[in-house]
Order: structure tokens, then sequence, then C-alpha cells
């Protein structure tokens, strides 16, 4: 049997993939078997830790949390930091797979790829210093999944303490063919106002309802009537989604509880909106709790907030280009707006006040991480195959590391070269692992 080619085998910086892969698997497969929740990322955070430590790199612990952050230095130059997220889900997995974690939690989107991705860059990028001057960077962050973790290593102080970043890349698993990336221009991400809203209201009994002032029906009317901020109070050409996705009241049907819960998240992909549909949730609960004489204002907790996703535009056609050039222009493709949400955007000009420091470019792609068999066995467009994939924080999402994980590699390897040295050139084309017996048309179309 032939060996597997990469693209970026006849470049310095890359041409030691072929190594990495094994030991850059091993540490995927071995952090998707033991996730952990935002906040108690101990176990993943020492995994990364004593990977860059191995690689060379500074590394510092604790930061923000669990925050790792790695540091190797190569001389003046730029500095490139590369952030991937840490934390898993509170999913329990129904994938199937041999490597299947236990328990109730998951790494259903795909971070456990992320570092693992990171990590194989980090090392690529030490074992050929000879090829590029500067710093590079590497965060571990904790607590993306609540969207606390970005705020807590910037309040920690990252950028004090490690450097202010001339750019700052990140990459996210999707539903694509693996060995594509695909970029967006313009709003990548939704913005997101995540609430949780307390409804009081005056417990009683059952037979006397004209007694109590009942919260579970104040909450309902509520429920009905922020559904229509978005149909009426929104244009249609704007992208806004309101759900409420948890609604906690009462303990027994012959009861008339005293309070009822919402959770409720809005997003939009623009802050002007994202304001707006924060105003209209305060005014609709406030106004169904007037209209139902509720003997106490509601309590309205803001527990998240999250920016719109706009990566810089020079900094986003700088590393497409180094894709295209790496992959060949068949395989990377444009990502078009979507309603999922990040922290990631507070390590640029939307975390101002957190860190101080104006005008860092952001890059952000998506990676592929459906298999070839997969992908080429379902039918339809591009669009509905991708439609058909068990999407991230599904139960069944199960990446296609054979492909994913090299490309994920490569990927942000040459595209931190664009800021510390030449970017990597292959021919058009070049082989990706898993393409051997994949036409042309199946891999582009």
């Amino acid at each position: 049997m032939s060996r597997v080619a990469y693209p970026g085998e006849n470049v310095p910086v890359l041409n030691g993939l072929a190594e990495l892969v094994r030991p850059a698997l091993a540490l995927y497969l071995d952090l998707h078997r033991h996730p952990e929740l935002s906040g108690e990322e101990r176990r993943t955070a020492a995994a990364l830790a004593h990977w860059l430590r191995d690689a060379g790199y500074e590394v510092t612990e604790g930061v923000g949390g669990h925050g790792v952050v790695g540091v190797l230095r190569n001389g003046e130059g730029p500095r490139v930091l590369i952030r991937a997220e840490l934390d898993a889900l509170p999913v329990e997995e129904r994938t199937g797979l041999p490597y299947t974690s236990q328990g109730p939690v998951m790494h259903a989107c795909g971070h456990d790829l992320h570092i693992a991705a990171a990590a194989g860059a980090a090392s690529l990028l030490a074992r050929a210093r000879e090829s590029w001057r500067g710093t590079v960077v590497v965060v571990g962050q904790p607590a993306e999944e609540t969207l606390a973790g970005a705020r807590a290593v910037l309040r920690d102080g990252l950028y004090e303490r490690f450097g202010r970043p001339d750019a700052v890349l990140a990459q996210h698993t999707a539903p694509l063919l693996g060995g594509m990336v695909a970029h967006g221009y313009g709003p990548m991400l939704a913005g997101s106002v995540t609430f949780e809203a307390v409804v009081h209201g005056r417990g009683g009994h059952a037979g006397t309802p004209h007694l109590a002032v009942d919260p579970l029906l104040t909450a309902a009317a509520a429920v009905l009537r922020l559904q229509g901020t978005v149909s009426r109070e929104s244009a249609p050409t704007e992208q806004v989604t309101l759900n409420v996705g948890s609604f906690h009241s009462g303990t027994g049907s012959n009861l008339v509880p005293d309070r009822a819960t919402l959770g409720i998240t809005v997003r939009a992909l623009s802050e002007r909106a994202l304001d707006r549909m924060t105003a209209a949730v305060e005014r609709v609960v406030r106004a169904e709790c007037a209209a139902s004489g509720c003997p106490r204002d509601p309590e309205i907790t803001v527990v998240s907030r999250s920016p719109v996703t706009h990566p810089d535009p020079a900094a986003t056609g700088a590393v497409r280009r180094a894709h295209e050039e790496l992959y060949g222009p068949r395989r990377v493709g444009l990502w078009p707006p979507a309603m999922a949400t990040e922290d990631f955007p507070l390590y640029g000009d939307a975390g101002l006040p957190l860190h101080g420091m104006a005008g860092i470019p952001l890059s952000y792609w998506m990676l592929g991480v459906v298999g070839p068999k997969t992908w080429a066995g379902t039918p339809g467009s591009p669009e509905e195959r991708l439609a058909a994939q068990p999407p991230n924080h599904s139960p069944e999402f199960a990446p296609d590391a054979r492909t994913a994980l090299p490309t994920g590699i490569t990927a942000m390897a040459s595209a931190a070269l664009n800021w510390l040295g030449t970017a990597p050139r292959a021919a058009a084309g070049a082989s990706l692992p898993g393409d051997q017996g994949i036409s042309r048309r199946t891999v582009s179309d």
C-alpha cells in the first residue's frame, strides 16, 4: 500500500506532518473519550499543557480558570495567537464509535479536534524554526460553551502577560466534506444574549384561583408574545432568532405556583438588532407581569452575551489565499452567515473593554469533518448534503478525524505563517488523506 500524501510536504514547516498525525490522533481520541464540562477542564488542560511542553513551549496553566497558554519565541517578529477551546457539552453521545465518551458529557461541538489540530500546528512550527521568525502563542481556552471563557482569560491579563498579538486565529468544525475549509466575509456567526426571567406570582389553591396570581399563565403569555418580536419587530431581511428553551413552574396540578422561570436566548447578525431584541424581551416580560397584576416586578438577568463574529476582511483574505495555495481553490469554500454563536470576537475589538488593545485582526474559518464515504453516500445538492449531516451539538456528531485532523493541523499552521513567514505553497489539488478513490467531482461538488 502506498503512503498517504499530505499537502505541503515540500514545504519545510509542513513536511513533518506525516510523523505528527498519529500522536495528534491519539491526543484527539483521548480527549474525546474523556470530555469535561465548562469550568471543569482540568484533565483536558493538563493534556494540552503536556503536549506543548514536549514541543518546546513555555507553558502557563490556570489562566482564567483552567486556561493554558504556551509561548514559543523564535527571534524578533510578529506575535500570532492560536486559540482552541477545552470544554465539552452536557450531551450523551450516541455515535456508536469505539471511542465513545462515557457518561452524559460529549465533545459534540468538535473542541477535541480543535485542540488536537492546534497542538499539531504548534509542533510543526516548533520543529521548523529556521523557516520563520516571531512568537507563537497557543491558548487553550476554557468555558467557551457558556460564553465565559474568553472573558475570563482576557480579564486574567492574557495580552498584558503574554504580549499583544498581531493576529488571532481560530477554526471550528462544521458538517462539510473532510479536507475542506470555508471562509466567511462579513458576519460569520451571530451575537447572542441569554436571559433568565423569573416571574413572581402569588401561590394558592387550584380551587380558588381568584385568590392567587398565576405566574405560569403570565409566563406562558410572555412566551407567545415574545415570538412576535421576531415576526413583527424585525425586518424580513434581518437574520434574528428568539428561543425560549426552558420553562419551569409548579410542583402539583392542584396548586397555583408562586413563580415561573424562563430561559430565553436571542440571536442576531448585527449588534443593533441584538440590542433591539434585548430591549424587546425585557419590555414584553415586564408588560405581561403588569397586565397580570403580579405582586412583584420580574427579575430579568442576562446570563451571557456574545458579540457578532465578524473576522477581519484583510486577515480573512490572506488566510484564504494561503489555504487555496495549499489545498487548491476547489477545497476552499465560502461560509454563509450562521446563527451559532462564539466568544471568540472578544479577542479583537469587541473585547476592547476587557483588554484595552484596539485593532487586533481576527481570522476564523470552518473545518470540514464529514468522511468522504459519508459525503458521497448522501444524496442531493451540497446544501442538502450539509443539512443531512448530524450538526454540532447533536448526540450523533462524529467527525472523521482521518481526513479532518491533518487538514486542521496544516490549515492552522499555514495561517500562522502568513504573519510569521512566507505562506506555504503546494500544487493545486494536492491529495488529502482519505482522497484515494474519490473523484474530483465528488470532492468539489
